[in-house]
Formats: structure tokens, C-alpha cells, sequence
């Protein structure tokens, strides 16, 4: 059952993953058990965790209710790997936006980090 599936989105818009960070999740998964909890070093008490077809970012004061998550990755079909990736975009916060530039750089760190020790 998806962790944002009964929680309301307070907006839901299009966007669009680097495919480098994209790929990057995917090497991942291939490395890692799932779900992934990476806390968020400048946000205390915020998380990102990364599922098998969902990045959600919660608030772990609040039993980990989502802020903002990055679901429907269109990545059927996909033969250009160099090409970004668009997914939806919810919002469940009305300042979540605030959360998404550095929760995806933080993602970036976290996971390179990650797998270059896994694999050294």
C-alpha cells in the first residue's frame, strides 16, 4: 500500500527528475533494501523516504505524514537515459515547497555517498 495513499493533496503538478538523479535511485534499489529513510540534516525532524515508485518527504514528529512526494514516475518505455523523467508532484503542505530543491540535492548527496562505500 503506497504511504501517501490516503493522505489529501493539498495541489498535485507535473514536473519533472534530473535523469541523473533518476538513475541514480534506480542503481540504488539494485543495492539497498527498500525503503530507505534518509533524514534531512538542515530540516530536523524531516525525512525522505525512498520507496520502490515513490520519494516521499515527511515529518517524522508526525507519525511520517508526507509533505511533499514525488509519485507516477513516467519512466515506461523509457530509452533515453540521459532525458529527465516526469513524475506528479504532491503537495500535502501548504509550505512544502520550500522542501523540494534541497530534499532532491540532498537525496543526490546521500545516495552517491551511499553507493560509492557499498561498492569500494
Amino acid at each position: 500500500m503506497s504511504r501517501v495513499g490516503e493522505v489529501p493533496v493539498y495541489a498535485q503538478r507535473q514536473d519533472e527528475v534530473p535523469a541523473e538523479l533518476y538513475n541514480l535511485w534506480r542503481r540504488a534499489r539494485l543495492h539497498f533494501k527498500f525503503p530507505m529513510r534518509l533524514p534531512l540534516s538542515d530540516h530536523e525532524g524531516i525525512i525522505l523516504i525512498l520507496e520502490e515508485d515513490q520519494w516521499v518527504c515527511a515529518d517524522l514528529r508526525q507519525n511520517d505524514l508526507p509533505i511533499l512526494a514525488w509519485v507516477d514516475f513516467e519512466d515506461q518505455h523509457r530509452d533515453a537515459l540521459h532525458l529527465p523523467v516526469k513524475c506528479k508532484l504532491n503537495y500535502y503542505h501548504f509550505a512544502a515547497s520550500k522542501f523540494r530543491a534541497n530534499t532532491l540535492e540532498y537525496m543526490q548527496e546521500a545516495l552517491e555517498t551511499r553507493l560509492r562505500e557499498r561498492l569500494a
